[in-house]
């Protein structure tokens, strides 16, 4: 394996994949058959600047270079070789947002990522106007919202983006952006594969008596699907990401993708009657559907996979960050009595602690709102966990209701999925951090969603090795080979994971659970409203 991935390296044959996630920056960098080889990473933190979430312009290129940086350490370390050229890049990002550029490819105000939930107005009216749900975290909500606040700066926009189709942009040339992540600033027309022409005409009518100089699809990238040519790196983009010089020029990059897709793409949920549910610092399901839905749902988004099919995304402004700050408690408190701390395995005993509590948390309740939660309507949140003198009080319970509040709200979203609109799938598949421990998350989704969860080795990659595979295909894929079945042939042969099927009184208790969840929602909204 060393042998071959130091042939695959010096030859130029590995394929790189980065993505921009909300608090690392990861970077994949596989061989030809797919297999992650090497990897970096960087921490990163969003900061509210102004009342809204951001990330500098300086920190998405010291992110992408310290993290490039980081990927060369570990060629180095384990291969003793330096990357000079590479078959293929994917750049990849938190979808949405707003990156409003003017001609000078000057960013004219500071990134606004998805988890803002200021576009409330601006979201309601385009629904309205377009028939059509449309989030407060779409980049046509942030547009729309600047113009209704009449921001100075809307007059001399050039070009809108979102994350990864600014880097990519950066380091190609070329204002393209992938299907699934172009979804989420415009609604797609699933038979033209493109912007929908009726809504966009329908933009620029409502906006024409503001007299701006562009119309929308002027300042809107190129929409390019899974495997089509979408630019190559130039020799400025070269120096941009690889600082220390060695990387040539000319590698092809993939159309870049927003981290919806690429989590499709590294769990192979991208046929119809599929479906993938990323749980980190945000969680979000997807499922590929069959035939379009009956009717809009607000709590529901439709984009589409990479290759532009239509999905069905529930998105969730919070998931583990509340988790992740109880656990930061109990490491102080194993530290304060001078224990040695693994953070891995306090996680790991307390997931499982979890799972010896009652089904119904023995009424606690937790709401998990780092952010505002727009499924449930709240544009601001506060973390909150809720008893009565009478509820049963002890850690198993603690625990277990906090894992279940870190899917409470996806669950409400893939109930009006499942039960109301009847919708079909043959395989759910989880990643991301709720499943590092073994089984416990997988538990606790599958009696979310009251529906079989797998969860492959390979899922824990991440949206990095879901855009270098998306990289792969560009340079790999045979003549009319679909997406779907690159993934089946030339990555994942059939290898459906590890499943764990919903237990009935898991199943029974989560209802209960989410039956108080839900009257609890005026609690939250009380907090929201008096803890400043």
């Amino acid at each position: 394996m060393t042998a071959d991935a130091i042939k695959t390296i010096e030859k130029g044959k590995a394929v790189l994949g980065i993505e921009f996630g909300s608090t690392r920056i990861k970077a994949v960098l596989i061989d030809q058959g797919n297999r992650p080889i090497a990897q970096g990473s960087y921490e990163w933190e969003n900061k509210l600047v102004n009342g809204l979430w951001t990330y500098s312009i300086e920190a998405v290129w010291k992110g992408l270079q310290e993290c490039y940086a980081d990927l060369r350490d570990d060629v180095k370390k384990k291969y003793k070789v330096e990357i000079e050229s590479l078959a293929a890049i994917g750049i990849s990002a938190m979808m949405h947002g707003y990156m409003p550029f003017n001609s000078k490819e000057k960013i004219l105000v500071p990134f606004r990522t998805w988890r803002n939930t200021n576009t409330g107005k601006a979201a309601e009216k385009l629904s309205k106007l377009f028939a059509f749900n449309i989030p407060l975290r779409w980049s046509i909500s942030h547009l729309y919202q600047a113009i209704l606040n009449k921001e100075e700066h809307v007059k001399d926009i050039d070009y809108l983006t979102t994350l990864a189709g600014y880097v990519h942009w950066q380091l190609t040339g070329e204002k393209v952006l992938g299907i699934g992540d172009a979804s989420g600033m415009l609604p797609i027309n699933p038979i033209t594969k493109d912007y929908s022409a009726e809504m966009v005409k329908k933009f620029d009518e409502l906006i024409a008596p503001k007299g701006y100089s562009w119309k929308l699809l002027d300042i809107l990238p190129k929409v390019v699907l899974a495997g089509e040519d979408a630019g190559r790196l130039t020799e400025e983009g070269a120096k941009k990401l690889d600082t220390s010089g060695h990387l040539k020029a000319g590698v092809p990059l993939c159309p870049p993708e927003g981290d919806a897709g690429t989590g499709m793409v590294a769990t192979n949920a991208v046929k119809q009657r599929t479906g993938n549910v990323s749980a980190g610092t945000s969680s979000f399901s997807m499922i590929v559907l069959e035939k379009d839905l009956s009717k809009p749902y607000k709590v529901i988004d439709m984009v589409t996979t990479p290759d532009g099919s239509p999905v069905a995304m529930v998105h969730c402004n919070n998931c583990t960050s509340d988790i992740n700050a109880w656990v930061g408690l109990f490491k102080e408190y194993q530290e304060l009595l001078g224990v040695k701390v693994d953070i891995s395995e306090i996680y790991d005993r307390l997931f499982n602690q979890a799972l010896k509590g009652d089904a119904d948390c023995g009424g606690l309740i937790s709401y998990n709102y780092i952010s505002g939660e727009p499924v449930t309507g709240f544009t601001n949140g506060r973390p909150l966990f809720i008893r009565s003198a009478n509820d049963k009080f002890n850690l198993p319970n603690f625990m277990r209701a906090h894992l279940y509040g870190s899917v409470g709200v996806l669950k409400i979203g893939n109930d009006i999925l499942f039960n109301k609109e009847g919708v079909k799938v043959d395989r759910v598949t989880g990643h991301g951090g709720l499943f590092k421990t073994k089984g416990v998350g997988q538990r606790i989704l599958a009696a979310a969603i009251n529906s079989p969860i797998s969860v492959m080795e390979t899922a824990g990659e991440g949206g990095a090795w879901g855009i270098a595979l998306l990289g792969s295909y560009l340079i790999n894929k045979k003549k009319d080979q679909s997406l779907a079945d690159f993934l089946d042939q030339n990555v994942f042969a059939g290898d459906k994971g590890v499943e764990v099927k919903p237990d009935p009184e898991d199943v029974k208790g989560f209802n209960k659970y989410i039956k108080s969840y839900k009257t609890g929602l005026k609690i939250e909204q009380a907090a929201v409203e008096f803890k400043k």
